[in-house]
């Protein structure tokens, strides 16, 4: 209501402007109007005069209806508007007590649940108590008739109870040593058994304590390009830039039909490294040619034996290790760019080490050599792809060539079983080795299982009646479900939640969690007209 008088009061003060203006065009006319008759002598004059007046009045009378139909047409538009906020006002007042409403209705029914639980509750507590009142009469009744029984019995063996015991006991005392034997076999069993759940414990304490990140990698290298132009510049005159490219870094470079991308396929991750780097800066450099590459290789080459210096001095700092051969931080380095079934394998020395030291921390073996065993035990897939042979036995040769114990190569050559174990530090590699391989997440699922998940997610929340559609999103981590509104109310939305979620635990195996996310919308559409 204030609105709308602040709106006609603002109509009034534009009425009343333009009367006024009107007003003042009118009067300097008539002034000057008058003057002329007065000095005008003749007759002719006197009537020029009075038509001037006459034009004069008719003038200010028309603008002063102009300015009334300003006036009224800015009322009119003022009016439209306020009709049109009142209207857009009213409609969300509308839909807020409607939210209310429902508010309320979801209220009262949580109300009455809660209710029906509290009577049940209390009706459980009465159902207890007259139980208990029912078990001690029992239990009353019971004492009485074995203290009759008791009294019966000494009547009938001529015996007191002391008497009876003692009689027993000498009757018994052969059957208690035999007993005795069976019981130290049973207390041998459940040592085993308790050394099995210590041993459980320890290794479930070492997996909690470590957390390492890891990285998925592949034989290929993928350079995006800035365009397709740019593959021309790469190949070069008759390839000469490619091949140029491909003899200084060892490297093969795949260029197809795939748009704005280059691939680099090499077995020694070091080298596919360079490769990769080079192009790129070589890309952003623009003189792509082979004198430029011969260069640009050499200086990334240089780079990246100073990075694996930097990675493999790093690696040893958080293992805790000191007094490593040089050459063997190095090859540590070198680990950073190789991957065993999509696991880093720096990351997953630097972890094997991890749980073997806290694993040999906690059963009393030497901490630094199963530490150090652990860091060093896939040190042979350094070089793996230059020297013949296992990355075991590589291991055990560079361990021996750089003067490591006896206990860490022989850490080294028994993570596989390959030989006979002879310390305690030794199985403990072999078992943290065996956790981080195996632990969810730690080395790639295959993609036939992983699409098998996916599907397995929707056709579980596609079964429940009033869903419409699903989605698995986030690799497998969410499904996303979009219910019917008419069939689905937010309370059942609720509900379904947590069913779907019960049936994914039950019929599925995943690692993780999987966030379920029911989402319901209603829409109300309108036109004005």
């Amino acid at each position: 209501m204030l609105n709308i008088n602040m709106l006609l009061m603002s109509a009034f003060v534009t009425g009343l402007l333009g009367c006024v203006i009107g007003l003042a065009v009118a009067i300097p006319a008539t002034f000057f109007t008058v003057r002329a008759l007065q000095k005008s002598k003749s007759e002719k004059d006197k009537a020029n005069a009075k038509n001037i007046l006459e034009e004069a009045k008719n003038e200010a009378k028309n603008l002063k209806k102009e300015a009334v139909l300003e006036a009224k047409e800015e009322v009119l538009k003022l009016t439209s508007e306020c009709d049109q906020e009142l209207k857009e006002r009213r409609a969300e007042m509308q839909k807020a007590e409607n939210r209310i409403n429902q508010r309320e209705e979801f209220l009262d029914k949580k109300e009455e649940l809660i209710e029906k639980k509290n009577d049940a509750v209390e009706k459980s507590k009465q159902d207890l108590l007259e139980k208990e009142k029912t078990l001690n009469k029992k239990v009353e009744e019971q004492d009485a008739v074995l203290e009759k029984m008791n009294k019966e019995l000494e009547r009938i063996s001529k015996l007191t109870r002391e008497e009876a015991k003692k009689e027993l006991i000498a009757k018994y005392e052969d059957d208690a040593k035999k007993e005795a034997a069976v019981i130290v076999r049973d207390i041998e069993n459940n040592a085993r058994e308790e050394a099995d759940r210590k041993a459980k414990e320890i290794v479930t304490l070492a997996i909690q304590k470590t957390a390492v990140d890891h990285t998925s990698e592949v034989t290929v290298s993928t350079v995006d390009l800035p365009n397709d132009e740019v593959k021309g510049r790469i190949i070069g005159r008759e390839g000469r830039n490619i091949r140029a490219l491909e003899a200084a870094t060892g490297v093969d470079l795949i260029i197809d039909d795939t748009p704005e991308a280059v691939v680099l396929s090499s077995f020694d991750p070091v080298r596919r490294e360079i490769a990769r780097i080079s192009l790129e800066k070589l890309i952003l450099d623009g003189r792509i040619h082979p004198a430029r590459i011969e260069e640009m290789v050499d200086k990334v080459t240089r780079d990246i034996e100073n990075t694996i210096k930097e990675e493999g001095e790093a690696a040893v700092f958080d293992a805790g290790i000191h007094g490593m051969h040089p050459e063997l931080i190095k090859l540590l380095g070198r680990l950073k760019y190789r991957t065993s079934y999509g696991q880093n394998v720096l990351k997953h020395s630097l972890e094997v080490s991890y749980l073997a030291g806290l694993m040999a921390a906690e059963v009393g073996a030497n901490v630094n050599i199963a530490k150090r065993g652990g860091l060093l035990h896939d040190i042979g897939k350094a070089i793996d792809h230059e020297t013949e042979g296992t990355h075991v036995t590589i291991g055990v040769d560079l361990a021996t060539k750089y003067k490591e114990s006896k206990e860490v190569i022989h850490c080294i050559a028994a993570h596989h079983g390959g030989v006979e174990y002879e310390s305690l530090e030794a199985i403990l590699v072999q078992t943290a080795d065996a956790i981080s391989s195996s632990r969810p997440g730690a080395r790639r699922e295959s993609l036939e299982a992983y699409i098998k998940r996916l599907t397995q997610l929707e056709e579980i929340a596609n079964g429940f009646k009033g869903v419409e559609t699903s989605f698995a999103i986030q690799a497998g981590r969410e499904i996303r479900i979009i219910v019917k509104p008419n069939e689905v109310s937010d309370e059942q939305a609720l509900f379904m939640a947590k069913d779907i979620a019960q049936k994914i635990e039950k019929e599925m195996e995943y690692p993780g969690q999987i966030k379920v996310n029911v989402i319901r919308e209603t829409r109300n559409v309108d036109y004005a007209k």
